[in-house]
């Protein structure tokens, strides 16, 4: 193989994953549980960039009710939910996997490519989004030079490219630098917090006004309550990290048991540490920062602690908590750099709707790098334009691990457990709801990656539909037997399985005998191919030898006829050394319609895409199983 290929492609096609079990336990090193968190904690802790702003620009001074009240949600909502993910996916697919099994064939994979479509969104948003808000931390810094000044869109292109040069490098060099970034940005957090704690502290006149501008505002505290729920859906972007959470876990070290164990604490830490952080970081922005200064413009506008770093601890700390927070912006795209990495493999190749090379790493990488270039380009790097992507993205994906762990507890007769996530499916879906409303442009750009991901993949479908995809063919000890008393010579008659009746094989035995001319001499077996579900791409052939009225009959089941029969004739020239014979008689019907069967359910035309696999699989015509149609 290093002869044919350059070194350009040898290095992009490094640790290409190419069976199922390397894709689901993944080729990138191990790592404990909390470096990973801090892999998928780059987005999630980023969010206090920006988070304490939104949040005060959205509910006012009912800012820290409306973030205890998301707090609440996190923790008793989306954290269970994640952990039970976790337990039921272990290999990263996360929740779409768990939908998958319950709407099998052609729907579950069109939802799942839906889904697909709303992670996509989901990650390439929060890669462009986050490096947009470090690029607004960069150009609103006083020591910032004048040339940068309106360059915002340039600005985050090299973001992005670097990002995407860490990954180019390697997944573990990006799990160093997300536990150094994350380590130092929340050891400058908790010192700005505790600060701004102990302004507070030192002047309760600040609480009494805030406290006063509560009552005078709202009537009731149940209004208030009501009133935090319904500006929640907002404050969205604080839920964001639980998918990438999960689909990352394939990098913690251990064995299944210990990969979930340690993303449990994964999830659970980072939730508590988060959850602290923003009801502290609520509270003291809205309390000691004047609400004009969380308006556009303003100078806290999207960077409310940076606003109390530079006021309290002077411009040369807050420059330090910047280059921080800038830092730890830019690297948010991380987490979904990993989790795209880790997905797409998971799905794409397996359904034939995607490239082989798209199981390797680094042309991965350069997709959603340039991706990402485009949409920065389209939305001129500005962070409120994205922000409702970025939200119905996480909305659609929390939702939908929300269903589908109510109706894997459900299935497995969990009364309670169900109804609590339930309720949890209902919070969320009317979150989504009103975030739709709200923002109706995050689901116009899902829909355009909804598309995409679609139209793509069908067109790779049909491109490859003539793929030898069989893995492996095995037999068992009566399939065995039959090839084995062959003597070599092997003659199958491909028979459509109706009645299975004695009229059956000696009709079709008869018809080949006229139309082929077989020597009595010539040992003859039937096979019949079985199509269980068309929508798959690649398959494992288990071969069962079966007696019936005298006849041998070899039968497996298959995603599809042509490309089984042709790996099961590759693999018997292959044991016996001689060349084998298959036997059809010719499909009627139009030959448009029988190629969409053939796409949709398997069959269609069977002779002349069994040889057309043969074609392509053996290019050396001598050693081309032989196709008869008569």
């Amino acid at each position: 193989m290093a002869g044919r290929t350059g070194p350009l492609e040898a290095w992009l096609l490094k640790g290409l994953q190419t069976d199922r079990r390397q894709i689901e336990h993944g080729p990138h090193k191990k790592h404990t549980w909390w470096q990973v968190m801090c892999l998928t904690g780059v987005d999630y802790f980023s969010t206090l960039g920006y988070q304490p702003g939104i949040a005060a620009l959205a509910a006012g001074a009912l800012s820290p009710l409306a973030t205890l009240l998301l707090v609440v949600l996190t923790l008793f909502g989306a954290l269970p939910v994640y952990r039970r993910v976790a337990e039921e996916s272990p290999h990263g697919q996360g929740s779409i996997a768990m939908l998958e099994k319950l709407a099998p064939q052609w729907w579950g994979k069109l939802l799942v490519l839906a889904l697909l479509g709303f992670a996509a969104t989901d990650f390439v948003i929060t890669m462009t989004l986050s490096a947009a808000d470090a690029t607004a931390h960069i150009l609103e810094n006083p020591f910032v030079p004048d040339f940068l000044s309106g360059r915002r869109v340039l600005v985050t292109l090299v973001l992005l490219a670097l990002l995407g040069g860490v990954f180019l490098m390697g997944f573990s060099e990006a799990i160093g630098i997300a536990v150094v970034l994350v380590g130092v940005y929340l050891v400058l957090n908790a010192i700005v917090v505790a600060v701004a704690v102990t302004h507070v502290l030192d002047a309760p006149n600040l609480v009494i006004d805030w406290q006063q501008a509560l009552t005078t505002t709202y009537t009731s505290p149940m209004a208030m309550i009501g009133l935090s729920l319904l500006v929640m859906p907002k404050l969205a972007l604080g839920l964001s990290g639980f998918e990438t959470g999960v689909a990352v876990m394939p990098i913690v070290k251990g064995d299944v048991q210990a990969r979930i164990k340690g993303t449990k604490r994964l999830l659970t830490s980072a939730a508590i540490i988060m959850s602290v952080f923003l009801i502290l970081s609520s509270l003291v922005t809205t309390v000691l920062i004047p609400e004009k200064e969380f308006e556009e413009g303003g100078k806290a506008s999207g960077r409310a602690l940076a606003f109390l770093a530079h006021g309290f601890l002077g411009d040369w700390f807050g420059t330090l908590y910047d280059v921080s927070t800038i830092a730890i912006l830019w690297f948010a795209g991380a987490s979904a750099m990993a989790g795209l990495i880790n997905l797409v493999p998971r799905y794409l190749p397996r359904y034939g709707m995607a490239p082989d090379w798209t199981r390797a790493v680094r042309p991965l990488v350069l997709v959603f790098s340039a991706i990402g270039f485009a949409i920065t380009i389209i939305f001129d790097a500005d962070v409120e334009a994205q922000g409702g992507a970025y939200a119905t993205g996480v909305l659609v994906l929390i939702l939908s691990a929300s269903v589908a762990v109510t109706l894997s507890a459900w299935r497995k007769g969990q009364t309670r457990l169900m109804g609590g996530f339930a309720a949890v499916s209902a919070v969320f879906a009317f979150t989504l709801v009103d975030n739709v409303f709200e923002r109706p442009d995050g689901v116009k750009i899902a829909s355009f990656f909804i598309v995409a991901i679609i139209v793509t993949s069908l067109i790779s479908r049909t491109t490859r539909s003539t793929e030898l995809r069989v893995t492996e063919v095995t037999y068992d000890p009566l399939a065995e037997q039959f090839v084995n008393a062959s003597c070599g010579e092997v003659h199958l008659i491909a028979n459509e399985p109706h009645e299975r009746d004695q009229a059956e094989y000696h009709d079709k035995l008869r018809e080949q005998w006229l139309n082929h001319r077989l020597r009595s001499s010539e040992q003859v077996m039937f096979v019949e191919v079985t199509v269980v579900d068309a929508s798959e791409f690649e398959t494992e052939l288990v071969v069962h030898g079966e007696e019936r009225f005298g006849h041998r009959i070899l039968c497996f089941e298959s995603p599809t006829v042509p490309n089984s029969l042709a790996a099961l004739l590759l693999d018997l020239r292959d044991r016996t050394g001689r060349i084998p014979h298959i036997y059809f008689h010719w499909t009627e019907g139009n030959p448009v319609a029988a190629m969409l069967r053939y796409l949709l359910f398997g069959g269609g035309d069977v002779p002349p895409m069994t040889r057309e696999v043969l074609r392509q699989a053996e290019p050396d015509i001598t050693r081309r199983p032989h196709v008869h149609v008569g």
